[in-house]
């Protein structure tokens, strides 16, 4: 499938969205399939969001074509669809660094490029941006269009929602680009989402609005009238018969929906947009995975992939297979639980396969909810859920769980309800960088009153911790990493884990190691390699962060030495919960140091790499011991 040098001529000459003013439509449709070829190309090697990209190519051309960045501000929802934006903007010859490290990143970042607007990486935060921006345009007395492009997953947040509410209300100038795939990441649920796939277009459409005129016309002596008002009145037909009527609502102009494969169709509603004042939508019409066979037939698994074979689109064969990962272990627990439970209930955020849940889904369709992208609503939801002796299961991503947090609080904890969250890429997540690394879960989750918070060291221990939670009588969470497990053997039986009861793996006499989750094995190796050079350095197994357990106190005056260990930022974390026990206990002489994250935003890149570069990695934990111990 791939093309040569020569044959991506077109592509090779846009340096800006400048370049392609001068195109013909032919033209376009050419440099279309060439931008195609190269995001397949490219994220068959680095990975990526290849999905959603592949898309929205017609349409980003299309806005670029019509307006003028960067003096037009385009902001791209959540962002994972930028990537023909990147290579029309000045970045094509960096392209092939997305998403690795010190390369491109795999979201619109103003650091990297005037060409975007906004920085990006969660759903449903365009239409506020892009108001925001809009309104400051105006009282700098800027000219300039501001247009925002969100898709109809996004559209499911409330946050949205409360963007149009907003910008209808404030009438400022606003083009809203709905991008209508009918997916998320999973296929979109909801009633709104079932309102919007209601898509008058084509042979359909006219068919119904030729039938309504026949109708019309054949009321006895009122019906010439009455079709006069309707064809003279800007939201007849397509208004009333699509979602318009409900966009008119909020007071914008709607416009659509538009095939957003048609470059000339897309080119003309957007040349007759950009002159018109206030807020307006344009409704487009998309496939997710466009010029792709394999993400078209499966765009949910292609949504966001890691490398993979082009003819084929499956990943490349290298070696045994690997140990099943975190997310699959948590999946296949709760099908197991949930047989025995009848009061368990899963709950998800638009991601019942990313979080291993479309197995439970398919099992027990009664007690599994898809809330499409709303991580409120879905707290909240399980919140309710549990006042009614049911045991909900909230399977949220580290960083979107963020999202949610006035509602952990003030409807789950401060009711102290049975509510467990299963927090899924808890840590550094790789490629897709800062605003996806679940870096904060400790921290923003161990002061709440009531919470019990627990991470495992291995996917066996996960499903002890899985079983426990949901024999507790308030709320708890389970931070657990993205990727493989180790591959340890697996428990015939669960088992309930002492809240607050760390694990003793190791004894030592210099120094005592206090790892949690992921970092408990490298301690484990870090201690084995300094035993050959004559130390005798002891690592525990935390297990939970909230409650601490006391014992470690002792454990602290066996060495006067504690190397506490974590994959979370250090403020406030793990780290900060011993050295708070410690003070309580009036433990002044145990020396401390602490391997975290920094205070700072992680950029993008390989795990292994980000961890070996902080220190998390066994030869980093040596490095720390063997300075502590002097």
């Amino acid at each position: 499938m791939s093309k040569s040098n020569t044959q991506k001529k077109l592509l090779e000459k846009i340096n800006s969205p400048a370049d392609l003013k001068g195109l013909s439509l032919k033209q376009l449709d050419g440099l279309a399939a060439e931008i195609r070829q190269e995001i397949i190309e490219t994220v068959a090697k680095t990975g990526g969001h290849l999905a959603p990209s592949l898309g929205v190519v017609e349409l980003t051309l299309a806005l670029h074509y019509v307006f003028d960045a960067p003096k037009d501000k385009v902001i791209w929802d959540v962002g994972h669809q930028a990537y023909a934006h990147k290579l029309i903007t000045g970045r094509r010859e960096q392209f092939h660094t997305l998403r690795t490290y010190g390369g491109l990143s795999g979201f619109p970042k103003r650091a990297e490029s005037p060409y975007d607007s906004f920085d990006t990486g969660h759903s449903s935060t365009s239409i506020s941006a892009g108001l925001g921006i809009s309104t400051a345009k105006a009282l700098k007395g800027e000219n300039g269009r501001v247009i925002s492009v969100i898709g109809d997953g996004s559209m499911t947040a409330g946050m949205a929602f409360e963007g149009l509410n907003q910008a209808g209300h404030t009438e400022k100038d606003l083009i809203v680009v709905l991008n209508d795939n009918a997916m998320s990441i999973s296929p979109n649920v909801g009633s709104f989402s079932s309102f919007l796939s209601r898509k008058m277009t084509g042979k359909r459409f006219i068919n119904l609005k030729k039938d309504l005129e026949n109708f019309i016309k054949s009321l006895p002596g009122v019906g010439e009238n009455i079709l006069s008002l309707v064809r003279k009145s800007e939201d007849s037909f397509i208004t009333f018969f699509t979602p318009g009527m409900m966009f008119e609502a909020f007071k914008f102009k709607y416009i659509g929906p538009i095939n957003g494969h048609r470059l000339d169709r897309l080119i003309e509603a957007f040349s007759n947009t950009r002159h018109l004042e206030g807020p307006v939508l344009v409704h487009v019409l998309t496939v997710k995975g466009k010029g792709y066979e394999p993400a078209e037939k499966d765009p949910a698994h292609f949504h966001g992939v890691g490398a993979f074979e082009i003819p084929t689109g499956t990943p490349p064969k290298d070696g045994p297979k690997p140990p099943p990962s975190y997310t699959d272990v948590f999946g296949n627990t709760m099908v197991n639980l949930g047989r025995k439970n009848q009061k368990l209930f899963a709950i998800t955020a638009a991601m019942p396969e990313g979080t291993g849940l479309a197995e439970f889904a398919e099992a027990f369709p009664e007690r599994f909810l898809d809330v499409g992208i709303a991580e409120q609503h879905a707290v909240t939801f399980a919140a309710g859920l549990a006042t009614e002796g049911f045991r909900p299961v909230v399977a949220i991503y580290s960083t979107f769980l963020q999202r949610a947090y006035d509602q952990v609080i003030h409807d789950v904890c401060l009711p102290n309800l049975p509510v467990v969250f299963a927090i899924d890429r808890g840590g550094l997540v790789g490629e897709d960088g800062p605003t996806h690394h679940g870096l904060f879960d400790i921290t923003y989750l161990r002061s709440l009153p009531n919470m019990t918070v627990m991470a495992p060291k291995d996917e066996n221990e996960l499903r002890h911790m899985i079983y426990t939670a949901l024999q507790q009588p308030g709320p708890t969470a389970i931070r657990y990493p993205r990727g493989k497990g180790l591959g340890v053997p697996m428990d015939p039986d669960y088992k309930t884990i002492p809240i607050g009861q760390a694990e003793i793996l190791r004894q030592g006499k210099d120094l005592i190691v206090l790892a949690l989750g992921s970092t408990v094995y490298p301690s484990l190796d870090a201690a084995a390699s300094l035993e050959k050079e004559g130390l005798s350095v002891g690592v525990v197994n935390c297990r939970f962060v909230k409650p601490i357990d006391v014992r470690l106190a002792d454990l602290a005056s066996s060495t006067n030495r504690v190397l506490v260990v974590e994959e979370n930022i250090r403020q406030g974390g793990l780290g900060g919960a011993i050295l708070e026990l410690f003070n309580d206990m009036n433990l002044s002489n145990v020396r401390v140091k602490r391997i975290g994250l920094p205070d700072k935003f992680v950029e993008h890149g390989p795990s292994g790499l980000l961890k070996e570069k902080y220190g998390l990695d066994t030869s980093g934990i040596i490095k720390e011991a063997k300075d502590l111990i002097g």
